[in-house]
């Protein structure tokens, strides 16, 4: 399950990807339309900012914008950034590998077979998947 966090994340990547461009956006803008609790969205932004994918300014004027174009951001970034592996399964991890305790033959294993195909599909949408198409998915919805 996706947790709080990285949702919150992507959901204040795409406030910051609809204003790509212009002015940094301050927190509490972001955390109120969000409603995401501003101490929390702190931690979150200053992760990303560490990791750069954001961009932030001090002072008057201040705030956060994104240091990449959204079209630039894939879910898989940010989600290996936020809550690290993808994967549902430690032993079919791409970059968090580690072998499963009880496993004795992995490459026999019926189990890790499938969680590698639910892997490989969960990566292909995700890897394909850019603050910018969410965006863009979003405005879509709201004409429907």
């Amino acid at each position: 399950m996706l947790s709080k966090k990285t949702k919150y994340a992507i959901k204040a990547l795409m406030v910051l990807g609809r204003n790509y461009g212009q002015e940094p956006i301050q927190i509490i803008k972001i955390a109120e339309e969000e409603r995401i609790p501003k101490k929390f969205l702190e931690q979150i932004l200053l992760e990303m900012r560490n990791a750069g994918i954001l961009y932030s300014k001090k002072g008057a004027g201040g705030g956060y914008s994104l240091n990449k174009a959204p079209e630039d951001i894939f879910l898989s970034q940010v989600m290996r950034l936020i809550d690290g592996p993808i994967a549902l399964l430690p032993c079919v991890s791409l970059n968090f590998y580690r072998s499963c305790e009880e496993c004795v033959e992995e490459h026999a294993c019926g189990i890790r077979d499938t969680f590698v195909e639910v892997r490989n599909a969960m990566l292909q949408i995700l890897n394909d998947t850019s603050v910018a198409n969410l965006i863009n998915k979003e405005k879509e919805l709201n004409l429907e």
